[in-house]
């Protein structure tokens, strides 16, 4: 190729970057929305409300948070993916709605968990927490698999509801463990966790900030985290591995929320989008934010997340498979 050539082609390269460039020196120029594929309340309106705040001070302009919930997320994700690639339209993802949904559903789902998405920055990780009745005869997941194998038929947890991530850590512990438990799926992880506090189950995971309290005043025994590492925010529960299953953080015990845009947005408003997300999550207003939930903060690249869901993807697929999980 000669050098004309080549300045011709790099000269083509640099003029097609310009109206990205562009974009992203004008953007945003207008109110963003912020789709929270959630009912209002929860945990994930929870952080969303308090991040649109501080992002809508960083970036000068409004960011309006709409719930959009339904079908385990999939509804408000659709909504994101099927949006302008403008960088107006961002959306809360999480390992369910990014790396179990794809399984759970199979072909009925209606986006593409990479491909119709521009992954724009990890914003935290957090954990389930596995919990017993007291006043069974359980102090240890070990025990607790003893006794399940010991009385088949009798060792049932509840959960949220089929392919809730709660769901999915109890199918996680079965297959590990190979002991026989039934999973009761319920209309919300509380109502489920009211029938652990009542003898009703035997256990259940959930999130600390629901969890922790009834822990520390002793309706529920905890018996240890899914994380690899215990949690700085209840340090005295040991890891599933420290409890006596080993394998168990390697198999699937990931768990974040990320905030992501339909695929096809401007590298260069991606990348703004990106740093003020950084920034935001930086910030000490969403470290407390943070902290009062019991998250952890995971600020990201855009390239770091795409690799967490393609990975997260393959980790909870098995799971999902493996435990015959699916949604009518």
């Amino acid at each position: 190729m000669g050098s004309i050539a080549r300045l011709t082609l790099a000269l083509a390269a640099a003029l097609s970057l310009l109206p990205g460039i562009a974009a992203a020196q004008n953007f945003p120029s207008k109110p963003l929305k912020y789709i929270v594929p959630f009912p209002p309340g929860g945990p994930t309106d929870t952080f969303s409300r308090a991040l649109a705040a501080r992002l809508a001070e960083t970036l000068g302009q409004p960011v309006i948070v709409e719930n959009v919930p339904g079908a385990g997320a999939s509804i408000g994700m659709d909504r994101v993916a099927k949006s302008a690639p403008d960088g107006y339209t961002i959306g809360l993802a999480t390992t369910g709605s990014h790396a179990i949904n794809p399984a759970l559903y199979g072909s009925r789902l209606t986006y593409n968990a990479l491909k119709d998405f521009t992954h724009l920055s990890l914003a935290v990780s957090y954990i389930n927490v596995l919990v017993v009745h007291p006043g069974l005869p359980i102090k240890s997941v070990a025990e607790l698999v003893a006794y399940a194998k010991a009385n088949p038929g009798k060792v049932n947890f509840g959960s949220a509801g089929n392919g809730a991530s709660n769901h999915l850590s109890g199918e996680l512990l079965k297959t590990l463990s190979g002991a026989p438990m039934q999973h009761v799926p319920y209309k919300g992880s509380a109502p489920a966790l009211t029938d652990v506090i009542a003898g009703q189950l035997t256990f259940m995971f959930d999130i600390p900030n629901v969890i922790l309290p009834q822990i520390r005043s002793g309706r529920v025994r905890a018996l240890a985290v899914t994380s690899a590492q215990r949690s700085p925010y209840a340090p005295e529960i040991p890891t599933m591995a420290e409890a006596g299953l080993a394998g168990y953080a390697e198999a699937g015990s990931d768990l974040w929320f990320g905030i992501v845009g339909p695929a096809g947005i401007p590298r260069p408003v991606a990348d703004k989008l990106n740093a003020e997300l950084v920034r935001a999550l930086r910030s000490p207003e969403m470290g407390e934010r943070i902290k009062t939930q019991f998250f952890n903060a995971w600020p990201s690249g855009i390239e770091e997340f795409y690799k967490v869901v393609e990975s997260d993807m393959g980790k909870w697929g098995k799971i999902v498979r493996a435990s015959g999980a699916r949604v009518d």
